[in-house]
């Protein structure tokens, strides 16, 4: 399976999502990919949008390869164990990149929602959605900060996957929807005719055009 770009796989993954069962769902997109795609997720589910503020902590020559992940108001990081003992990178070399993607962590959420509050999702579903899933550091990340905020259910929602990775997820999650899990999968980008690196204004302006607000916690049930 291929799609035009993040816009059109979220539709396809919203049409997915919005034949279940769901309990008054707060959408979580993790920036900078996950947006378009959450945005559409949440349009089809008529449910709020929200950030998961989640960084990846890369291997220093070849940054796309998450070595651990941090998750926005947390301490906690979550390694990649297999990149650690692959790589040789050792925990407090990690630590020590995570005090600058903390920083990254607050002035994206300042830039993105202007500090609003985020979205109460206790007794709801938290649906936690992202352009593709690698390694699955920052999902892995997203998934135990989320359970802290006692939601009903902890959905994870992604266009397209590695095999490996997405039956790791749900080990964790209580479900994951994966539009496309293809074998020999080994990167996100080849899956999309589009999938350009998108800038903090595009991510500024795709959440201008969803317009539930924050402090509603009721609003998906309008």
């Amino acid at each position: 399976m291929r799609f035009l770009d993040r816009t059109h796989a979220g539709r396809l993954l919203g049409a997915q999502l919005a034949s279940l069962d769901l309990k008054r769902p707060v959408v979580y997109a993790l920036p900078r990919g996950g947006v378009p795609v959450g945005l559409e997720v949440a349009n089809a589910l008529n449910a709020p949008l929200d950030l998961l503020l989640v960084r990846k902590i890369g291997v220093p020559w070849q940054k796309e390869l998450a070595a651990a992940s941090i998750v926005e108001g947390e301490p906690d990081i979550v390694f990649n164990e297999d990149v650690l003992e692959l790589t040789g990178i050792s925990r407090e070399q990690v630590q020590n990149a995570a005090k600058a993607e903390f920083l990254e962590i607050e002035r994206r959420r300042a830039l993105y929602l202007k500090n609003r509050k985020s979205i109460s999702v206790e007794g709801r579903d938290a649906l936690l959605i992202d352009d593709g899933i690698a390694t699955g550091a920052s999902l892995k990340a997203a998934i135990k900060a989320v359970r802290r905020r006692r939601p009903s259910r902890v959905i994870v929602g992604a266009a397209v996957g590695s095999p490996d990775t997405v039956e790791e997820l749900r080990q964790l999650a209580d479900l994951v929807v994966c539009l496309s899990t293809p074998e020999g999968f080994f990167a996100i980008g080849p899956y999309y005719d589009d999938f350009h690196q998108l800038s903090d204004q595009e991510v500024v302006d795709l959440l201008k055009q969803k317009t539930v607000s924050a402090e509603s916690p009721d609003a998906s049930a309008t």
